[in-house]
């Protein structure tokens, strides 16, 4: 086992790590799936077969060091065995989100030059052979594999075979050649830390994605660095995973946390069932991106409104107390009064245990919120209750995290915590933040200028955010550099801030501050389709559509209303003086949001020109 500095410095590979926990506790159960309402499981000793027959199977159709396949699924078993048995003999591998359009898939398969691909069912292959149909093409991906074969009976044969297939083609070459096995221990043995082993692609808010190479030794170095600066030592791993692994994040956790730690992943039903699989998995450590968070809270507080009157009046009063509760620890971490403890404890007994059970998180030691900006009153809510969300500060570039909350420390205002243990940052004349580390990025696949304007030659990657400094040594993000907007009177806002404080309401999805060379600022606003249906029901209020909701006079006056609260909290020049609401949600295939969720700004004069000609076209 790795000395603890060695671990801090990242080294070590992917596939070591893998194979020691299969020694080490072959036995033990490493990944839960639930197939048909049964929960199946698979030992260290099952994953670590399985991966190294996909690693075969890959041997066998000629992939060497250096290639690269793409994995276009939900969270499976099998995306975990394709990725740790291709990166076993040095392929790369690039994870592509579930709901991107074929045409996305087109482009990163193609400028990858993937030669594998593996769907996770029929609508994944589809969008492939889509792409391969194109007059683009895809001229060098060679093979076609998918997990979930309902529903491609008739499809030509060999487009796409099994996944189970190429498993079997790994146990064909084992057979007839008695110096495999030998040749991928010798790979496995061969791979060194600064060994690209996965790209990661970034979300494109303001142009094409570019293909992040990271190393083994960015994820193992941000794993230990992590677990360091969170103190979880020896704590038990028990996780669900539900987000995308193409996404830096659930990679980090769910892969290499999970390697590391040596616990257990469950994988969950689906993203609109997480909810549910959290109660049954009660995790001890769990990531949420911010809507996760906003939809536990919101469903706590839905079921409240059922309740007896009794229960409203423990539940109100008890989220009062906990407020100040929450309060008095944010000045040194914990409550160290006495009488604050004491009392704790009775709403503890009296309600927040079985608020915590209720969401599944009574089990958690290690809560993080991830993926983008979460609103304050949201982690406010968890801190009251007793189950803390830590918060935290990265980049895909920096193979995640640089920054994050620790636990016993002073809550700080908006902060992202401390760097890192092994991360060193500095603060640009405008307030950009640069980080250096063992975790930052080899750069850009195929793209030496874009390489070139975010990694300096001395290490140091820029950031494109800009922070401000909270204490001695903790930042809050301001905004992304290219986000802020400028007016025309000069005024530089962030709109960021202003956004978070919207979607603060439970009546508001989606928040967009517009107003680049504009008089004042503007807002398009997405209302959350359910929480504003429900107020409309209670009002007798009759609606059919997302856009017919938004169309009611009622429900302008609603969001009216929080736009006035919110701006009583910024300055003037801050104000969102008009704001239109969209007639429907955004959507990744049409292109106005990432797969992430993030809103592409660089489109917005495009997507919604006639929603800004409602708010300026009077005004310009």
């Amino acid at each position: 086992m790795f000395e603890h500095e060695q671990l801090i410095r990242g080294e070590g590979t992917l596939p070591t790590l893998l194979r020691a926990r299969a020694r080490e506790r072959g036995h033990q159960v490493a990944l839960r799936e639930k197939v048909n309402g049964i929960w199946r499981t698979r030992t260290w000793a099952d994953y670590y077969r399985d991966a190294r027959r996909t690693a075969l199977g890959l041997m066998k159709l000629g992939l060497q060091r250096g290639d690269r396949i793409i994995i276009a699924a939900e969270g499976l078993p099998e995306w975990f065995y394709a990725d740790l048995g291709a990166q076993m003999i040095g392929v790369q591998v690039v994870g592509i989100y579930p709901t991107n359009p074929w045409a996305e898939v087109l482009y990163i398969a193609g400028h990858c030059q993937a030669k594998v691909a593996i769907t996770g069912d029929q609508e994944q292959t589809d969008k492939v052979l889509d792409a391969m149909a194109s007059e683009a093409g895809l001229p060098h991906l060679q093979h076609l594999f998918c997990i979930d074969m309902k529903g491609l009976r008739r499809y030509e044969s060999g487009r796409p075979h099994s996944f189970a297939h190429l498993m079997a083609l790994g146990d064909q070459l084992a057979a007839e050649d008695a110096t495999a096995e030998k040749r991928l221990d010798a790979s496995i043995e061969s791979l060194v830390p600064d060994d690209v082993n996965i790209l990661v692609y970034t979300s494109g808010t303001t142009g094409p994605p570019k293909g992040a190479m990271l190393t083994h030794r960015n994820f193992i170095y941000g794993t230990y660095a992590y677990r360091a600066a969170r103190q979880m030592h020896d704590q038990p791993f028990e996780s669900v995973c539900y987000l995308p692994l193409c996404h830096v994040a659930e990679r980090a956790y769910s892969t290499v946390q999970h390697l590391v730690s040596g616990g257990c992943v469950n994988f969950a039903e689906s993203v609109d069932t997480v909810a549910t699989n959290i109660r049954e998995i009660a995790p001890t450590f769990f990531l949420g991106v911010p809507r996760i968070w906003e939809k536990l809270q919101q469903g706590f507080e839905f079921k409240m409104q059922d309740a007896s009157r009794l229960s409203r009046w423990v539940y109100r009063v008890g989220m009062k107390r906990g407020r100040v509760l929450s309060d008095r620890r944010a000045v040194k971490g914990r409550l160290t009064a006495l009488g604050d403890r004491l009392e704790f404890g009775f709403w503890y007994a009296a309600l927040f245990r079985n608020m915590q059970r209720h969401m599944g998180l009574n089990r958690t030691h290690t809560r993080m919120c991830g993926g983008a900006s979460v609103s304050p009153e949201t982690l406010r809510f968890f801190d009251i209750i007793g189950v803390p969300v830590g918060q935290g500060y990265g980049l895909t570039e920096s193979c995640g995290l640089g920054f994050v909350q620790v636990p016993g420390r002073p809550f700080l205002n908006a902060s992202c915590g401390p760097a890192m243990p092994g991360t060193e940052w500095k603060l640009g004349e405008d307030g950009e933040v640069f980080l250096r580390s063992p975790g930052v990025f080899k750069g850009y696949l195929f793209d030496d200028k874009g390489t070139s304007e975010i990694l300096q030659a001395d290490g140091w990657l820029a950031s494109g955010d800009i922070v401000e400094l909270r204490g001695d040594d903790e930042v809050a993000v301001v905004d992304r550099k290219k986000a802020i907007i400028i007016t025309s009177g000069g005024k530089n806002i962030a709109p960021s801030e202003i956004e978070n404080a919207l979607k603060d309401s439970p009546y508001i999805r989606e928040a967009i501050v517009v107003g680049e060379g504009r008089k004042f600022l503007g807002g398009l606003i997405q209302i959350d389709f359910d929480s504003v249906g429900r107020w409309a029901a209670d009002r007798d209020l009759q609606y059919t559509t997302f856009k017919s909701v938004t169309l009611l006079p009622d429900v302008v006056a609603l969001i009216q209303g929080v736009v006035d609260e919110v701006n009583s909290r910024f300055a003037r020049v801050e104000n969102i003086r008009r704001f239109v609401l969209l007639e429907k949600e955004l959507d990744h295939d049409d292109g106005e949001i990432t797969a992430t969720q993030k809103v592409r700004r660089g489109l917005i004069n495009k997507k919604f020109a006639r929603e800004l000609e409602q708010i300026y076209g009077q005004a310009s």
